[in-house]
């Protein structure tokens, strides 16, 4: 297949025949990544056999997106959910503790909002912690962090929002992102 569509300068580039057929969930596209995630099918069985989230960088400004998932999974899921930031000692009526190791149980996932750096060290604390899955959050991205992870046997899960995965397999998730409480496949009738 040829690079552009035409001849002329204003060509527009050509879509590949591997771009044209990716599946979703497909390995990713961004240059620079080789790491390949669980498929959607493993992502909702990690979901379905935990039992216990820890929020590490857990954050008590509602402007925050580590706020907005802990009220989700608090009010909307099962999950004993556990904050984690040493700089707070409540969030949302819970108690926030300093580190992965200071809970008082075994998380099962450990979901993170931390900076990029970061990541290897919050790594590790899973691992030292006993949890089964690292789940790095929408914008994360470390492929050292998911290397040492594996290596310990742990599943790994990045650049994914746990709260969208959560209600998207739950089927309420709403196009702005929101639980609308209402699961129906009836056409809204509109005022002509």
């Amino acid at each position: 297949m040829s690079a552009t569509t035409s001849g002329d300068a204003g060509a527009v580039p050509a879509v590949t025949d591997a771009a044209a057929c990716a599946l979703p969930g497909a390995a990713p596209t961004v240059p620079g990544r080789i790491w390949v995630g669980p498929t959607q099918q493993e992502r909702f069985g990690l979901l379905r056999r935990a039992k216990s989230i820890a929020i590490v960088g857990a954050s008590n400004n509602p402007a925050r997106a580590s706020y907005f998932v802990a009220t989700y999974l608090l009010s909307s899921t099962a999950y004993d959910v556990y904050l984690v930031n040493p700089r707070e000692t409540e969030i949302l009526g819970q108690p926030v503790y300093a580190s992965v190791s200071d809970l008082p149980v075994v998380p099962d996932i450990v979901d993170v909002f931390r900076r990029h750096d970061d990541l290897p060290g919050v790594a590790q604390e899973a691992i030292e912690a006993g949890a089964q899955t690292l789940w790095l959050q929408l914008g994360s991205w470390n492929e050292d962090a998911a290397a040492i992870a594996e290596s310990a046997g742990l599943s790994v899960v990045m650049d994914r929002c746990i709260k969208i995965e959560h209600a998207r397999f739950h089927g309420g998730l709403h196009l702005a992102g929101f639980d609308t409480g209402v699961i129906s496949s009836r056409r809204q009738l509109r005022a002509r």
